[in-house]
């Protein structure tokens, strides 16, 4: 991994790390409790959006690569003992700090080492790629302490492998290995594990050399269409193109083809 630096809305905790490289367009985040496999406390839970909050602020910053600390995990899990101290009104709203990955402006990657169990699996559901090393392993074991998953696993492995496999997952708690979890669509590659920062950072490098504005806005059409009819979806596809038009970012682009050269994208947003 390049040179790195903390950020200035970026800062370290006990079970958080945040690095941005030295041009400030990746963010490298990891889960830092590996001698507990890097489950997360509830506290986490809010840490972690809180975390993506800053790096919003953080104008350069295109791409964030979310990691677990150590080789055994990227996290197996929440902490069970947390789940029985806080009440049912708490725990309905779980979903919402899980989804902060999705919510970022650019591009989310998990790079996926060991154990994606439970919500680290659900963090990862909620990036937009996700690379996995050869011996990563995928399940949502919820069902075995009487519960479901509750941080958007029912509703994103659905839309990822289909309700059958859905099923396998959430209904027999069924551990899925990462070449499976290739096939099934669950990730998008696969590497050797001595390969998988490299992996990761040049799918981040390639990302974050994209015009940010199209970025984000590709992001969020692409995520709203699984909630909309492909009639709202195509308007609103229609309004975006129409919008990133007028940008000059896309004048750039259109110039530096026919001028048959790199084109010199703009640095905000």
């Amino acid at each position: 991994m390049g040179a790195c630096t903390s950020g200035a809305g970026a800062q370290n905790s006990e079970y958080f790390e945040v690095r941005i490289d030295r041009e400030g367009r990746i963010a490298w985040l990891t889960i830092k409790r590996p001698e507990k496999l890097n489950t997360l406390l509830m506290s986490m839970r809010s840490e972690f959006a809180r975390i993506f909050e800053r790096l919003e602020k953080e104008e350069r910053v295109r791409v964030v690569v979310v990691r677990g600390a150590g080789e055994k995990a990227f996290s197996a899990g929440g902490d069970v003992r947390g789940f029985l101290e806080v009440g049912p009104a708490e725990l309905s709203y779980l979903h919402e700090n899980v989804a902060a990955p999705e919510r970022f402006r650019g591009a989310v990657i998990a790079a996926v080492d060991g154990y994606c169990f439970g919500v680290g699996l659900e963090i990862a559901l909620a990036c937009d790629f996700r690379v996995a090393s050869s011996r990563a392993v995928f399940a949502l074991p919820e069902l075995r302490l009487g519960m479901i998953p509750g941080s958007g696993g029912t509703q994103r492995l659905v839309r990822f492998v289909g309700l059958g496999r859905a099923k396998e997952m959430v209904l027999r708690g069924r551990w899925v290995k990462a070449e499976e979890a290739l096939a099934w669509g669950l990730v998008n590659e696969v590497v050797e594990p001595e390969q998988l920062e490299a992996t990761a950072e040049g799918l981040a490098r390639e990302i974050a050399g994209l015009p940010a504005l199209a970025v984000s806005v590709a992001k969020r059409v692409l995520n709203l269409s699984q909630e909309a009819p492909l009639g709202v979806g195509l308007q609103l596809e229609g309004y975006a193109y129409g919008m990133l038009r007028g940008t000059p970012d896309f004048e750039e682009g259109v110039r530096a083809f026919l001028e048959k050269r790199q084109p010199r994208f703009s640095e905000g947003r």
